[in-house]
């Protein structure tokens, strides 16, 4: 690694431009197979696992026990932030990237494996949950490591925003890559997607982590780390000295996320089982339909991280939450119309208030954190918002419907959502076009 570091400051600009350009592209694909693997299971939650892993219950309560499994993964995310933070801000970005890849696509890989309810009981289901939170481990670890892969090669202080963005946009991709999975084989099983179709998205897993290794095994560690290496400040105990330190940017970053994190699962895990259970439109126009929203995420992501270099951070981000909680009235409004193209477009459009949001917020939370304890601090603060808007979304969502029998109840829920990210948004600092790169800010 020393040999590395050295490298890093050795590097003339055109060298330094190949790199940040090899960290980018290494750092979005790492992230799309990483989402990928979590986003399969989110689309497989709604669509399948009710029906193999809980075949006696009431639809309404089957649905409910596979997104509370669903949940478990949202629920270990800052364990893994956690555990992989400290070692991100101990050994580096790169070593901690790998080891989030493998454990993340191990977990997706035996999923496929899995025996139902028919075959082995209960036990199909504490099987998943185990595997669900060795994911969520995984990605936990992720996030902070590859915004930080991206934006530390930064060379100005005036591209933040569209450089952190790029691993953003591995979101999208991801979500492509498992509704397309999902789609071709759901039309290629046919009546036998329940019985194995399922599964195959799940094995090829193993060929993607293949690509993601070959891709992470060639780049460099970041300049910032290797300066810190070199300066001897790497932090001996990250995780500790950040939650001392940063507590407050903590807490603002996890609740900034609500409104961009909730509705996010909402309009692509819970339109699975309402779109099927009460729409009544087809498994494969869903699974569509979220398709052509991810390929306008490709677009929208980099556009609004780059806006928030020209009109700042704050300005971007609270611009998304206030349109997300309007937007949700009009989701539902559009899907309860019962006409299939308003609702398709309605499911093309429900990411764009989460892209106004997700775009510039891996610059927003990373800057908010000295560099030697940003990997644990944006980690945290990212993956803690998992415990309070991501994971139990869909599983609100499901309650809500069933309790109140109106899907604007969820767009109430959406609302709250967007007004707790407005008043966090309000108390961060906006470090955009500032130099984060000294030892201590904030």
């Amino acid at each position: 690694m020393v040999s590395t570091d050295v490298t890093a400051f050795q590097l003339s600009p055109a060298e330094h431009q190949v790199q940040l350009r090899r960290a980018v592209i290494a750092s979005t694909i790492g992230t799309a197979i990483e989402w990928y693997d979590f986003f399969l299971y989110s689309t497989v939650t709604g669509l399948v696992f009710a029906k193999l892993f809980f075949p006696n219950s009431d639809p309404w309560v089957g649905t409910l026990e596979a997104f509370a499994i669903y949940a478990v993964g949202f629920v270990a995310r800052p364990v893994g932030a956690a555990i992989f933070g400290h070692y991100g801000d101990r050994i580096g970005r790169k070593s901690t990237l790998i080891a989030t890849l493998l454990l993340m696509g191990l977990a997706t890989f035996a999923v496929a494996l899995v025996p139902t309810y028919e075959q082995i009981g209960i036990w199909g289901a504490v099987i998943l949950t185990i595997l669900r939170f060795i994911q969520g481990i995984g990605v936990g670890g992720e996030w902070g490591g590859s915004v930080l892969m991206s934006m530390e090669w930064a060379r100005t202080n005036h591209s933040r925003g569209l450089i952190a963005s790029w691993p953003q946009f591995g979101v999208p991709c991801g979500l492509f890559l498992a509704n397309l999975a999902v789609l071709a084989f759901s039309q290629m099983s046919g009546e036998q997607f329940l019985a194995w179709g399922w599964r195959i998205p799940f094995l090829l897993s193993l060929l993607l982590v293949g690509v993601g290794l070959y891709i992470r095994l060639g780049i460099f560690e970041t300049p910032v780390f290797a300066k810190l290496l070199a300066e001897r400040k790497v932090e001996r105990t990250p995780i500790l000295e950040v939650i001392k330190r940063h507590p407050k940017e903590i807490i603002l970053s996890a609740f900034a996320r609500m409104a961009e994190q909730a509705p996010f699962y909402i309009f692509t895990a819970f339109i699975f089982s309402y779109g099927t259970g009460t729409l009544h439109v087809s498994r494969d126009f869903l699974l569509t339909a979220v398709l052509a929203a991810s390929v306008l995420s490709f677009f929208s992501i980099p556009f609004f991280g780059h806006l928030s270099d020209r009109i700042g951070r704050k300005n971007m981000y609270m611009i998304g939450a206030v349109v997300t909680g309007i937007f949700g009235f009009v989701y539902f409004g559009m899907l309860n119309t019962g006409v299939t193209a308003i609702i398709f477009l309605a499911i093309v459009l429900s990411l764009i208030p989460h892209d106004m949001m997700y775009g510039p917020q891996a610059a927003l939370i990373a800057e908010s954190f000295t560099g030697r304890l940003r990997y644990s601090g944006s980690s945290l603060g990212y993956q803690l918002a998992s415990v309070i808007a991501g994971g139990p979304a869909p599983l609100i969502a499901t309650w809500l419907f069933g309790a109140y029998h109106t899907s604007y109840a969820i767009a109430i829920y959406i609302g709250i959502c967007a007004v707790l990210s407005l008043i966090a948004t309000v108390f961060m600092t906006d470090y955009t076009g500032k130099d984060i790169g000294g030892e201590y800010h904030a």
